[in-house]
């Protein structure tokens, strides 16, 4: 990397040049975005994602795909709310295909791969887990409470309290798991390798060192913006009966999802805005649960991952019809 480009990322960012210029900051979007996996990192444009695996061997395995996202069927689905919703399930199976490709490359030539029924039995246990989780037990907790609460408004602070509480020690609880720490780090060069992209430097593992773990669309992020929209979106139900209450917090999900994507996608547009950078700062210090520093050798995967879609596609040329869905994807 020249001199000159990395004191140019180093301005843009707010550092004179002849600063220390780490970490740098991206200041602008680019429709891609990424996730990590088990010894890898996955990467998606507009047309394309692709898995980059480090093998037990030491190789990295590539594998790429085309992808129409489901944005683009139907224009009822591009409308505001809605597209969020659409957004955020699309994601999630690709996440979990390049999950399932990830763990198969981790298994010997003589053990079985992970079948589909498996993943899918899998993905419905943490599905229902979460919304236990984050969504009913909160709510459980509160109404025990019930009788002592005097209004809505109150009941469903009181949830909301009790709902961040268990998602940040949730959070920190499986921060400290000694197996998680690799897929951490993997995020953290998932986000570096994005950002490096994002500043216009050649994508090398140096390059992308330099550049922040912490990213503002990334799905930590999100869902701490979704903790915060679910206290507006169900203040106006005040503290029905249970079985109004249970219900309620379950449909109105792909609505809160729905209006926090579009949050979002505001803060990434206006990620250099000094109000922008103040409504970011909580999901962005949370992300320093979800990321670690990952080094060289981590690096190379997240960037083989990119370099395997940029191979296929230009990101830059989409239009903005294509970069619709992509807030949510780091």
């Amino acid at each position: 990397m020249s001199d000159t480009a990395l004191t140019t990322a180093a301005q843009a960012n707010g550092h004179p040049a002849g600063d220390p210029v780490e970490p740098l900051r991206a200041v602008r979007d680019a429709p891609v975005g990424g996730q990590a996996v088990l010894e890898g990192v996955m990467m998606r444009g507009v047309s394309t994602w692709a898995v980059a695996v480090r093998k037990p061997d030491g190789e990295i395995a590539i594998e790429s795909f085309p992808l129409v996202s489901w944005l683009k069927r139907h224009r009822l689905l591009r409308l505001p709310l809605i597209r969020g919703m659409v957004a955020l399930v699309e994601s999630l199976k690709i996440g979990l295909q390049a999950l399932g490709i990830s763990t198969n490359a981790q298994l010997g030539e003589d053990e079985k791969e992970v079948s589909g029924g498996a993943w899918a039995g899998t993905v419905a246990f943490s599905l229902i887990f979460a919304i236990g989780l984050f969504f009913l037990l909160p709510v459980g907790i509160t109404s025990i409470f019930r009788s002592h609460i005097g209004s809505g408004i109150e009941f469903v602070l009181i949830e909301k309290a009790i709902r961040l509480t268990i998602f940040i020690g949730y959070l920190w609880g499986i921060s400290r798991i000694p197996d998680l720490q690799r897929v951490f780090q993997y995020h953290g060069a998932e986000h570096k390798t994005i950002s490096c992209y994002e500043a216009g430097l050649p994508l090398t593992p140096e390059n992308a060192q330099r550049f922040s773990r912490l990213h503002p669309r990334c799905g930590t992020s999100f869902l701490l913006i979704v903790m915060i929209v679910a206290l507006f979106v169900f203040a106006p139900l005040g503290k029905p009966a249970w079985y109004i209450l249970f219900p309620s917090r379950v449909v109105g999900i792909p609505i809160v999802a729905g209006i926090a994507f579009e949050i979002i996608k505001l803060f990434g547009k206006y990620r250099s805005k000094r109000w922008a950078q103040i409504a970011m700062w909580p999901g962005m210090q949370l992300q320093k649960l979800t990321t670690r520093p990952p080094d060289l050798s981590q690096l190379a995967v997240a960037i083989a991952a990119m370099e395997a879609v940029l191979a296929v596609e230009n990101p830059e040329d989409a239009s903005e019809e294509d970069r619709v869905g992509m807030e949510v994807v780091a």
